[in-house]
């Protein structure tokens, strides 16, 4: 008789540095769509996930806490607005602010604090009114 019992093996090193790296090469194969939107609900389900299995924060997990607070302070806001709406507001679209987000993150992790100014204004698209013929 076949043995059909899957083992899972928890591996507690860091990751989740590691897995935002693949999802920003391959989006759509984690997220369905490129969406920051998405990407806050997947990272959600993964810290959920981990808390739910008893397993403890790895440094990059709290490291990545504080993310909310960098953004606050870079884009000059103190409402309870999470991190993907912040960055939504300022892009053009949920793609764009899915790039934001990594070209954000990948200062934050390097332990800048550039103004928003640097961040690039002029790909932000305003809604143009229907063509009504």
């Amino acid at each position: 008789m076949e043995n059909n019992h899957h083992t899972i093996n928890i591996v507690p090193e860091e990751y989740l540095y590691e897995m935002l790296g693949r999802i920003k090469q391959r989006p759509g194969m984690f997220l369905g769509q490129c969406s920051i939107t998405r990407l806050r609900a997947f990272l959600d389900g993964y810290m959920s996930s981990r808390a739910d299995l008893g397993l403890p924060p790895t440094q990059q997990e709290v490291e990545f806490n504080q993310f909310q607070d960098w953004i606050q302070t870079r884009f000059k806001i103190s409402s309870s607005h999470g991190w993907d709406s912040i960055i939504l507001f300022y892009s053009a679209d949920e793609k764009d602010a899915l790039n934001n987000f990594f070209e954000l993150f990948e200062q934050f992790s390097n332990g800048e604090s550039a103004p928003r100014e640097e961040m690039n204004q002029e790909t932000v698209i305003e809604p143009k009114p229907a063509l009504i013929p």
